[in-house]
């Protein structure tokens, strides 16, 4: 009987040789695609994108690896990034302006993930004083700190971005900001990035913010629309480490705008390379 066993264990493949095959076959398979996209870049020199490995190893994972796909969502990226030069041009966290945004903490990323192992971001839409920050500044400082969580975090911002706008002590004067123009510039940048919004949730939103909704939803497609979320107060999301701010165990508001403004400074030359990638011919 053990001969018969023994005879019927040596027949029997090697799963973990199998899945090592299978492993490698794959990640030969991703190597040939970044290299083809890397090619694609060199016979399309005015894209000047970043051909290193890492970055465009994550268009194609956000691309669920359909090379043309991420050939389009490159294209388009680094367009956005020659077009808003409001937003990617002199990108120093050390500017007065920047800085008294990063302090404020317009945009924080939550520690962690969710549930689904999403990467979870706040977006304080009132944070700013509409009199004296500009929204382009507030967006600029917000694209500052996507930039440069994507490069710490890409694992989790490849499953997607869930965002939670937090609308507490959002006044007129912030909404007369947004006017359509600077809306349509926002929801487009939110395709352009190779991470894509898996929720859009809007908490403490006052009884008429469907009427400043609507002007966002023209503008969006009908997979972005179908994802927004509106809500009186607290949030839908799964995360541990929401801020206590949202009822959360996670550090502060002001905790996590002290760590990223610490981040950006502390990373102040990765804004300088980033700022050598961008289209040389506009549209």
């Amino acid at each position: 009987m053990d001969s018969y066993e023994n005879s019927i264990d040596a027949d029997l493949p090697d799963f973990n040789v199998l899945l090592k095959e299978e492993d490698d076959s794959i990640e030969k398979k991703e190597q040939l695609q970044v290299q083809e996209l890397s090619d694609w870049l060199d016979a399309n020199p005015y894209i000047n994108g970043c051909k290193a490995y890492d970055s465009l190893h994550f268009f194609l994972r956000t691309c669920k690896f359909d090379v043309e796909r991420a050939k389009m969502k490159l294209k388009t990226f680094y367009q956005m990034r020659a077009e808003r030069t409001e937003w990617f041009d002199n990108c120093d966290p050390m500017l007065p302006e920047i800085q008294e945004l990063l302090t404020l903490g317009v945009f924080l990323p939550v520690d962690g993930v969710d549930d689904q192992q999403r990467k979870v971001v706040i977006i304080r839409t009132a944070a700013h004083d509409p009199k004296r920050h500009s929204q382009n500044n507030v967006f600029k400082t917000s694209k500052m700190i996507l930039d440069l969580l994507l490069k710490f975090e890409p694992d989790n911002c490849a499953r997607g971005i869930v965002a939670i706008m937090d609308m507490q002590g959002v006044q007129l004067g912030h909404a007369l900001q947004l006017n359509p123009k600077l809306i349509k510039r926002s929801v487009e940048s939110w395709t352009a990035y190779p991470c894509q919004p898996k929720i859009l949730e809007f908490t403490n939103a006052p009884r008429h913010v469907n009427l400043f909704l609507n002007t966002f939803r023209v503008f969006m497609t009908t997979k972005i629309r179908s994802r927004v979320v509106v809500r009186r107060e607290g949030t839908m999301v799964k995360c541990k480490q929401l801020p206590m701010d949202l009822g959360g165990q996670g550090p502060s508001y002001k905790e996590l705008a002290m760590k990223w403004k610490r981040l950006l400074e502390q990373n102040a030359d990765f804004y300088v390379e980033q700022g050598k990638y961008k289209s040389l011919v506009k549209r």
